[in-house]
């Protein structure tokens, strides 16, 4: 893995993790925040996705929504847990 693709990810889980925020919370989460963020939701939904048989496509633009949905879905499970 080359540096751009690091930077990629880095600022994918970034855009992420700052929709996500804004979406659950109204907010977003600091840098570092929402990239941790935005990859776990990657992560989730790189494993929930295809097990379901959903794609959305490829490019940076998925790759975003992919992630953002998936961040989404963290979020509304930390917050479930959390009122618990």
């Amino acid at each position: 893995m080359g540096i751009e693709s690091i930077l990629v990810f880095l600022i994918v889980g970034a855009v992420a993790g700052w929709l996500a925020g804004l979406i659950v919370s109204g907010f977003g989460f600091g840098l570092i925040g929402n990239i941790v963020i935005g990859v776990i939701g990657a992560l989730i939904a790189g494993y929930l996705f295809p097990a379901l048989g959903i794609t959305l496509g490829t490019g940076i633009l998925a790759a975003i929504l992919h992630s953002t949905i998936g961040a989404v879905i963290l979020l509304v499970l930390i917050r479930i847990v959390k009122q618990a």
